[in-house]
């Protein structure tokens, strides 16, 4: 190789191996990248900044709009509602009853099938969470599989996820047609299919039962850390724990008393409290909301709580993107209640007890957070460091007048785009100017609905692709793949290329996997002699196998904050639904878009 492909393949090996360990923020990460190989001279600016100019970025962003339409008039709600059945919980079941998995999955799956798997889980996640909540159940038997349904379903037609509608901007920019809506869905169908029924079958011995694990210090729901303090003029001071009624409160637990420099756990009946003790609690969300009622307790954070507190009547539940700033940050350095105008009043995180003052956490991607917000902090947050936040209390409710318009710009979208009218391109740029024109969301929701950090990392991520193919280094891999094309015959380089992908994309996200995966499958199969369309589409499907950790998609992130899954829980049940994909798609593939 080359020495500008050697250089391109240590560049893309530490993105990979940065982006894996998530101290740095992705979009730094990959816009640091494509400026050390733009003033390395390995690409231009043209290629430097080609992704900007890609139908990709625009399209993904336009359907982000649309998405929050269907949101806050509540669109998809008839269809939300099959996802949770309203039986009553039976005490006696040990797991979660197939029939209750393969509807929740299926209609997952059919949602996400036209709407990204980003915000369905948005919308499906804390909705699964609280119905989980409610009735007894752990949210662990459910949202894992919830969440690989709607991976699944997004493979059913090219808008079902962004790694689709990438894949179709790189065959365009390559000179080739762009995918059809419907193209992939003869290969993403079936898999579908197949996979929820792998997860209905497999899913209620391999899920794991995270209440269980915090039930000493949470009871039925996941384990929230938050800090009260003793303030001087309190009714409890000179009180034991026992006397004040801090001890055996239902789904909290008393977990350490600090007072000065002396720390106090297990935390003794008889303890007295004093003035300026500080109380660790730890317990459901619903129970570490209501301490802040209890008289003769203060949040520790009230210091940092809002002026105008009294009036906020929200309390929301915002779970930190891996993307965000805030990874890395302690509340205090990141300025967190200026910057947000929200408050931090507890800290989630996998199940484990967040420990030290709320303050001096450091924060890690997919932690969640308790909030205290205005009613707009869900809005503006959302396009920025969380990847949801949902309000618990007091959220307005959806406005169900404008829902028929939405459908029907929906329904618009998708025939005309399946038709070939438009393209996607243009037929999402339209949807999203019909939903902000009708009046549905002003030009300011439309730009917060927005996903500014997938956008600019899906743009910037191109030039890194680019880099790949001029360095020569696409080239000088797809040589050495081909020289192994008469033993491994034209399906075997096609696995190569999709379990290649596979392995990338469970490290890095879904799209940067398949836009650096893209040039080196295109160039494989100029190489061996073949066609470069079932490659590409071998690298659509293996970019969204993302089963094996959480890092590996936002989504996964999202319900492991909801949830409280630990690293493991997600190959646990990925390695079942892996092979699976991966025949399917080695089968498939060849029938739909014939090799030669």
């Amino acid at each position: 190789m080359s020495i500008d492909a050697w250089f391109t393949l240590a560049v893309v090996v530490l993105t990979i191996t940065v982006l894996a360990t998530e101290r740095v923020s992705a979009p730094i990460t990959i816009v640091g990248a494509v400026t050390l190989l733009l003033v390395t001279r390995i690409i231009d600016a043209h290629e430097a900044l080609a992704g900007f100019s890609n139908e990709a970025p625009v399209t993904i962003a336009a359907l982000y709009v649309v998405a929050r339409a269907a949101e806050v008039t509540g669109a998809f709600d008839a269809v939300l509602s099959l996802v949770t059945t309203k039986r009553p919980h039976d005490p006696v079941r040990r797991r979660p009853p197939r029939t209750e998995l393969a509807q929740m999955c299926g209609t997952a799956a059919v949602v996400s099938s036209v709407l990204y798997n980003t915000p369905t889980v948005g919308m499906l996640g804390p909705e699964v969470n609280r119905w989980a909540r409610n009735t007894g159940r752990p949210a662990s038997w459910y949202l894992l599989p919830l969440n690989y349904a709607v991976v699944m379903g997004g493979l059913v037609t090219t808008i079902g996820t962004t790694t689709n509608v990438v894949v179709s901007g790189l065959l365009r920019d390559s000179g080739r047609r762009p995918l059809g809506l419907f193209e992939i869905t003869p290969i993403g169908l079936p898999i579908a299919i197949v996979g929820i029924s792998v997860l209905v079958l497999a899913a209620p011995r391999l899920v794991p039962v995270r209440r269980d694990s915090t039930r000493e210090l949470a009871g039925d729901a996941r384990s929230f850390t938050v800090e009260m303090v003793v303030p001087a003029s309190s009714s409890l001071v000179g009180r034991t724990v026992a006397e004040a009624h801090l001890r055996n409160l239902q789904g909290v637990y008393l977990v350490e008393i600090s007072e000065g420099s002396r720390q106090i756990s297990p935390v003794a009946p008889d303890h007295v409290l004093v003035s300026g003790s500080r109380l660790t609690f730890a317990g459901n969300v619903a129970q570490v909301v209501d301490l802040h009622r209890i008289p003769g307790l203060e949040s520790a954070q009230r210091d940092h709580l809002p002026e105008e507190s009294r009036s906020l009547n929200r309390y929301f539940e915002a779970v930190i993107s891996p993307a965000s700033s805030l990874v890395g940050t302690t509340l205090k350095e990141a300025d967190f209640r200026r910057r947000y105008g929200a408050a931090v009043v507890a800290i989630h995180r996998s199940g484990e007890r967040v420990a030290g003052k709320l303050g001096a956490v450091r924060l890690h991607a997919g932690d969640v957070l308790l909030l205290l917000a205005g009613p707009g902090f869900g809005r503006q947050s959302r396009s920025d460091d969380f990847l949801l936040a949902t309000a618990m209390q007091g959220a307005l409710p959806p406005r169900r007048d404008r829902a028929w318009i939405v459908a029907l710009v929906m329904a618009a979208f998708v025939a005309v785009a399946a038709s070939g009218l438009l393209s996607v391109l243009e037929a999402s740029l339209l949807a999203a100017l019909a939903v902000v024109a009708s009046g549905i969301l002003t030009p300011r929701q439309a730009r917060d609905a927005v996903d500014v950090n997938v956008v600019v990392l899906l743009a910037a991520s191109f030039g890194l692709g680019n880099a790949v193919a001029s360095s020569g280094l696409a080239a000088a891999i797809a040589t050495h793949l081909a020289s192994y094309g008469h033993s491994l015959g034209d399906v075997g380089l096609l696995a190569a290329i999709l379990v290649s992908t596979v392995i990338v994309t469970q490290v890095v996200t879904n799209n940067a996997a398949a836009i650096v995966m893209f040039p080196i499958a295109v160039a494989t199969a100029t190489a061996a002699g073949l066609q470069a369309r079932p490659f590409a589409l071998a690298v659509a499907i293996g970019a969204s196998c993302s089963f094996l950790t959480p890092i590996a998609y936002q989504t996964n992130l999202m319900v492991q904050g909801l949830a409280g899954y630990h690293f493991r829980d997600f190959p646990r049940l990925g390695w079942v639904l892996l092979p699976t994909s991966i025949a399917l798609s080695l089968v498939l593939i060849p029938l739909v878009s014939p090799l030669r």
